[in-house]
């Protein structure tokens, strides 16, 4: 029995060289006329789409491999002391795989709650759940970032507090929070204490 086998250029077509990616940032940011500062507030200091489906609608839209419906792939590189807001995705489980560098993962409505990923280590964080995470390594870390929308939409909005989004108005203009919020990124009330 002969497989189908598919040649080297098709082969090469589903390939993300790392030292050919380019980042989100790069990717939509400066297209939404977000500037760097904005997206410091927000995001790891660099996110490298690797895959996403060819429907995807969001920031990892343009990653070079063009993946099965329902697995976003990219890797966020942070140096020390670099990571993301606390915030939580409305539609997707993300999970974490430290590839570098040690990272602490904060969750809860405040980011109470705290564990550190060594390298290969592994977390899977509910949708719905606030989160952050922070390279706390003296040296530049990677992670793996696995998202998994959990309904039919090929979306994944974010939220993060209004009190980023008026921080970020005031600094950097009404134009720089219009285009987070273009590309997925939303800001709702924070939750009130039980």
């Amino acid at each position: 029995m002969t497989a189908k086998s598919l040649g080297p250029q098709a082969m090469e077509s589903r390939v993300a060289r790392f030292s050919k990616l380019q980042t989100y940032q790069q990717q939509n940011f400066a297209a939404h006329g977000i500037p760097p500062g904005a997206v410091e507030k927000i995001t790891a200091r660099r996110v490298y789409p690797v895959m996403a489906p060819a429907d995807y609608q969001g920031r990892s839209a343009g990653a070079p491999v063009k993946g099965p419906r329902g697995l976003i792939v990219t890797i966020a590189e942070c140096e020390p002391g670099n990571g993301p807001g606390l915030h939580r995705h409305l539609n997707t489980v993300e999970n974490f795989l430290c590839l570098s560098g040690r990272f602490e993962i904060a969750w809860g409505d405040h980011g109470e709650h705290t564990l550190v990923l060594d390298p290969l280590d592994m977390i899977s964080v509910p949708r719905g759940e606030n989160r952050s995470f922070r390279n706390v390594s003296n040296e530049t870390g990677r992670l793996l970032v696995m998202i998994v929308p959990e309904t039919e939409e090929q979306v994944d909005p974010i939220s993060y507090a209004p009190s980023l989004a008026k921080e970020i108005e005031s600094q950097y203009g009404k134009n720089a929070l219009q285009g987070l919020q273009n590309i997925g990124f939303k800001f709702e009330d924070e939750p009130t204490p039980a």
